[in-house]
């Protein structure tokens, strides 16, 4: 789908009738991969001349910030194209468990046909579309922002006002800032019971607790929290460090296992500068490679492992993607199999806003895309449940792999780079309008404290290097 108007866009994008469905029925509430052999050292440098860093032994990582700014460029461009499209299948396909069926799951026949109602929309199908294709801006138009890009784009203007480790109060007193304490405030299951506590001078982690926040398990720390691997790249106990109490604003258990998963890819990808501006396809070994490091932080004995497991087995095995998606339903939503108990709780709509069953579902759509940015956003946008959030998470994160020449040269068009903060959230400058060059730069200043007060390194001329012991 093409949208030329940017009014029709806004139009469009202050419908989000899912918002009030997931409220009204939630009940109103709303290792390492690299450096491993280095001891790393907090340090502050300015950038130095190639003879002030004769004799040090560089790590195998640098990082050119040039490139580093298109490759964020890319990610928010990609995200919001992966979230936009995933909207207009979100909640279509849930299964047939309980009090709502919604028949059989869409297949890659479906891409291109006609949407269908989600679960809270009655007989109307989206807004956006009504048919089930890409959406994408033209450069006259303004991307509006989502519960995928927000409260990321919250986080980095926190970290751009005081530094990579945001105490509690800091993220108390920004998300009292910037959300909206009144309807429509876009916040859902757990981030609402955490906003909710908050507003009652609770901090995080106590937010998260489950003796307080029953929705701990659901999926809203996987898509608030990615963006703090981007910052640590290829440095993952510092990615994780950065994100653990963002992650546990909202997460707890397998819920904050799922979201450190993601934080862990994103670092892995940021390091991957060689296919900036080029259209990334059939990756799949380098992306499997990254997944199986990502792996190692799920525990053995928890659901989220046995689902990547599962999900890698069935495609190793060459088995088609849809086949694979039916099985994850019926093995974890029917069978309740490998610890995941969502069925048994009778939550509404089965848990489709669940961590779990999310995260198998994005597994299919990494592996299966196989780091072709278009195929991996189709099969994200067609596997049913929250299709928009791990889409828009796997689509940002090649996103960040390509740059944002490289994204536009997969859509084979221009497109727009401007986008709008205050359709979610509130309170920042220019009355919310901003554009993805100006937060990528804004991304390389974070970038550079990050590098400068956590990270052994040095810089030359325009690059960060890791340094060596």
């Amino acid at each position: 789908m093409y949208l030329s108007n940017q009014t029709t866009f806004f139009s469009y994008a202050s419908f989000f009738v899912s918002g009030a469905g997931k409220k009204m029925f939630i009940g109103g509430v709303k290792p390492c991969f690299l450096i491993c052999s280095f001891i790393l050292l907090l340090v502050s440098c300015g950038p130095a001349t190639p003879s002030e860093t004769e004799g040090i032994a560089p790590a195998e990582i640098s990082i050119d910030r040039t490139l580093y700014q298109d490759q964020l460029e890319g990610f928010w461009l990609a995200q919001c194209i992966a979230n936009w499209t995933g909207l207009i299948t979100e909640m279509d396909k849930i299964g047939n468990i309980g009090d709502i069926s919604t028949g059989d799951f869409y297949t890659r026949e479906n891409w291109g046909g006609p949407d269908e109602p989600n679960i809270w929309s009655g007989d109307t199908v989206s807004n956006i579309s009504p048919v089930i294709d890409f959406v994408l801006l033209s450069p006259d138009t303004v991307w509006g922002a989502d519960d995928d890009t927000d409260i990321e784009y919250m986080y980095q203007y926190l970290l751009e006002q005081h530094g990579p480790r945001l105490t509690a109060g800091q993220i108390r007193d920004g998300w009292l800032k910037h959300i909206r304490p009144e309807e429509e405030n876009y916040l859902w299951v757990s981030n609402q019971r955490a906003f909710d506590m908050m507003l009652a001078d609770t901090l995080p982690p106590l937010t998260s607790d489950p003796r307080y926040n029953e929705h701990f398990a659901m999926i809203d720390a996987q898509l608030t929290t990615e963006i703090f691997g981007l910052f640590a790249p290829g440095r993952l106990d510092l990615a994780l460090e950065l994100a653990h109490l963002p992650i546990r604003v909202s997460a707890r258990e397998e819920a904050s296992e799922i979201a450190e998963f993601y934080v862990v890819m994103y670092s892995l990808a940021a390091t991957n500068q060689g296919d900036v501006g080029q259209v990334l396809q059939l990756r799949s070994a380098e992306l499997l490679t990254m997944a199986e490091e990502a792996r190692l932080y799920l525990s053995n004995d928890r659901y989220p492992a046995k689902m990547y497991d599962f999900v890698k087995a069935r495609y190793e095995a060459g088995i088609p993607w849809e086949q694979c998606r039916d099985e994850v339903y019926q093995r974890y939503q029917v069978e309740e199999q490998d610890g995941y108990g969502i069925t048994s709780q009778n939550i509404y709509c089965n848990g489709c806003f669940a961590a779990g069953i999310n995260f198998a579902a994005s597994m299919v759509s990494l592996l299966y895309g196989e780091g072709d940015l278009k195929e991996t956003i189709k099969i994200g946008a067609l596997c049913g449940w929250d299709s928009d959030n791990p889409t828009a998470t796997w689509a940002g994160m090649l996103g960040m792999m390509m740059g944002r020449k490289g994204v536009e040269k997969a859509f084979g068009q221009k497109l727009s780079n401007k986008f709008w903060i205050h359709r979610t959230r509130q309170n920042f400058p220019n009355d919310g309008m901003d554009d993805f060059g100006a937060m990528a730069r804004r991304g390389v200043d974070v970038l550079d404290r990050v590098m400068t007060e956590e990270v052994n390194a040095v810089r030359v001329q325009d690059k960060w290097v890791y340094l060596a012991e």
